[in-house]
């Protein structure tokens, strides 16, 4: 009796410890087995897989026949094959990914509220298309998306593979940047803007993230903290050759509306609208680069090394 009681025991240890490795390497259905990242960094922000719905293919319509939005609203637009796309926050905060195609090119479109990041990416991966969704998962507070091809977990910000087949692939990165609607009504009168005719029931007028802009709360841990501005603080960061910059909007409003800086070697000017608000970076050749536009927490959690631009740091030649 005593020999099956210690057994019994024995077998329950086991078991529990195999139950809890089991969690670590597999969340949502997700295997972190080979994760890049501290697999115990990866939290469940509540939904689980596609609790949140991913669109694919939506209706996009001329500016002049969507339902308006109200002038302040933001909508991330993207540039392609001479098209501007525009996508409000307001259906944004309800499915947080869109895919679709513009003339042969594969495009993801993300949004992750809890950064304030719109980011887009080319789903072709080594000449393979992916199609995204959302986990339910989160690292830093932010996005983890899903390919359906391999069901590789992917970090937005970052926008490389951080589980499954397709660990350490890294998506190529698109320019976006955020306009009010008032400002996409006079800009881009042409643009396509993405409907609330979406197949799904949402109040799209109505955010769930309630005061969440602009409390200071973050909801979810991070790698990385610093209290040198507010939570939500709107910034612009960039890396290139291995450093990575950011500009304060605060920083920003203190100078003029374009600015020249730089960053891994690379000389950039920095365009700075305080209306809307949001911020290009521009490259040598004239063009924006794919900079990340989100709240100086997020940026801060991915970048803990990051140098800051401050209004009184000058121009460097």
């Amino acid at each position: 009796m005593i020999i099956s009681r210690v057994f019994f025991c024995t077998l329950v240890a086991g078991l529990l410890a195999y139950a809890l490795n089991a969690a670590a390497i597999s969340k949502n259905g997700f295997d972190l087995s080979n994760a890049t990242i501290p697999a115990q960094s990866i939290l469940s922000g509540g939904p689980p897989r596609d609790g949140i719905p991913a669109l694919t293919d939506p209706a996009f319509r001329p500016t002049d026949d969507v339902q308006p939005w109200p002038d302040d609203h933001l909508l991330i637009r993207l540039r392609v094959n001479g098209t501007n796309y525009g996508f409000p926050r307001g259906i944004m905060n309800w499915h947080e990914i869109v895919n679709f195609t513009d003339g042969g090119q594969s495009i993801l479109l993300t949004y992750c509220p809890l950064c304030g990041t719109g980011m887009a990416f080319n789903r072709k991966v080594d000449g393979r298309t992916l199609s995204f969704g959302v986990s339910g998962l989160l690292h830093n507070s932010d996005l983890l998306m899903y390919d359906r091809e391999t069901e590789s977990l992917w970090s937005q910000i970052p926008g490389r593979a951080v589980s499954g087949p397709m660990a350490g692939e890294a998506l190529e990165r698109l320019p976006t940047d955020y306009v009010s609607w008032a400002q996409w009504r006079s800009r881009y009168p042409d643009g396509q803007v993405l409907t609330r005719q979406t197949g799904h029931r949402r109040d799209y007028s109505q955010s769930p993230y309630g005061n969440y802009e602009t409390s200071r709360t973050v909801y979810f841990p991070t790698s990385a903290e610093s209290r040198q501005y507010h939570p939500k603080t709107w910034v612009v960061g960039l890396t290139h050759n291995g450093e990575s910059r950011v500009w304060p909007f605060p920083e920003l409003a203190e100078g003029p509306k374009e600015i020249r800086d730089k960053v891994g070697g690379m000389t950039v000017r920095i365009v700075f609208d305080a209306e809307t608000p949001s911020a290009q970076v521009i490259g040598p050749d004239g063009e924006p680069l794919p900079a990340t536009q989100a709240y100086w927490f997020a940026w801060y959690a991915f970048h803990p090394d990051t140098t800051i631009h401050t209004h009184d740091s000058g121009n460097p030649e």
